[in-house]
Formats: structure tokens, sequence, C-alpha cells
């Protein structure tokens, strides 16, 4: 697929930079950097709905399994 972006001229010449640095085309190395941009992308949902899960509970352990755990560790100690 061909596609046509405006960008920066100073971004430009660094992708330009880099891409001769390792070789590679300039296809090549825009393909790869918009898959870590979606990857981090992806990342960042993940990231969020977690966030929300854990937002969403105190965080405190239940009274009764911090009970057990003090006898569990006092036991073994």
């Amino acid at each position: 697929m061909k596609v046509a972006v405006s960008i920066p001229d100073p971004l430009f010449q660094a992708a330009e930079d880099l891409a001769r640095r390792q070789r590679r085309s300039r296809s090549d190395l825009y393909a790869r950097a918009l898959e870590h941009l979606l990857a981090a992308e992806g990342d960042d949902e993940i990231t969020a709905r977690l966030d929300a899960v854990y937002a969403a509970h105190d965080g405190t352990l239940d009274p009764g399994l911090a009970i057990a755990q003090a006898h569990a560790l006092r036991r073994d100690g």
C-alpha cells in the first residue's frame, strides 16, 4: 500500500539517517515504526483497563484471610 504523508523536515532527515545506518529501506523503517507504535498503544490500553479494575477495589485483604495468614506464619515461623 502506498501512502503519502507530511512530516517535519528534521524528522524526515532523522528517519533517512536511521534507515541508512540500519541498511533498511524507508518503507521498512516506517512500517517497523508503525508496528512499534501500534504495539505500544495496545499495551497502554491493557494498562488502562487494569488500572480501572484495580481502582474499583480498595486493595485491602479480607480480615478472615489476614487472620489465617497470621496464624500460619506463627505456626510455620
